[in-house]
């Protein structure tokens, strides 16, 4: 019974971050477009949750989590508040509340980001060296979708108005030790719940990128 009631968590969770993600999409692009992008927060604060409920009792999974945020923190103050490791930017206003000029709920996205390319990550390897390289890639890979994205959307905005090559080596090195952390402590998620969150970030910005143009013109 419990495993039964399990599973449904997850076929909700999973059927309630498509309903919201396809939906940004259509809003952003058809609808009502600052409304849809004023309610960003609610959408990733959600995907925190939602992770956080399938997945809490999954051993090493708290810790992993929490690691990611508090580092994914430290690294993103240095960067807004001295231009350390990821290069000269400042965030905007729509991913709400600020802890020293870096959005709380950039904290839950490294998160996010570290838990679900790991989880894929091991889906695919059995090896640690595979594992981490396929885990940062995936990183490297969503951020390099999102960073034209970001200034339009109010996210963040670099210098000069383009991330530079030190973001990319940044976030490599960041995401590095996490990615190994969480292969160290053996974190094995049972759901698909996180390979779905991220296939649907690549999807939410790569549809989004590929209408840059009609993105700027309606925000």
């Amino acid at each position: 019974m419990k495993l039964k009631q399990l599973l449904d968590v997850q076929l909700i969770a999973i059927a309630i971050i498509w309903l919201f993600h396809v939906s940004g999409i259509i809003g952003i692009l058809y609808g009502n477009s600052q409304w849809f992008v004023a309610a960003t927060p609610i959408n990733l604060s959600l995907c925190f949750f939602l992770l956080l409920l399938v997945s809490w009792k999954t051993p090493g999974f708290v810790k992993i989590a929490v690691m990611s945020f508090i580092v994914g923190m430290f690294a993103e103050i240095l960067g807004v508040n001295f231009g350390y490791i990821f290069g000269s930017y400042q965030y905007g206003e729509a991913l709400g509340w600020k802890f020293f000029g870096v959005p709380l709920l950039i904290g839950a996205n490294w998160t996010i980001l570290t838990v679900c390319s790991a989880a894929i990550a091991a889906q695919v390897y059995d090896r640690l060296i595979p594992r981490i390289i396929i885990g940062l890639g995936l990183m490297l890979l969503l951020d390099f979708m999102i960073e034209p994205i970001a200034p339009i959307l109010d996210f963040w905005e670099f210098e000069g108005g383009i991330a530079p090559s030190q973001n990319y080596i940044g976030w490599f090195l960041v995401a590095l030790p996490l990615q190994f952390l969480y292969h160290y402590w053996k974190v094995e998620l049972k759901h698909w719940f996180a390979h779905h969150l991220f296939l649907l970030q690549l999807l939410f910005f790569m549809i989004l990128l590929l209408q840059i143009n009609t993105l700027q013109n309606l925000l």
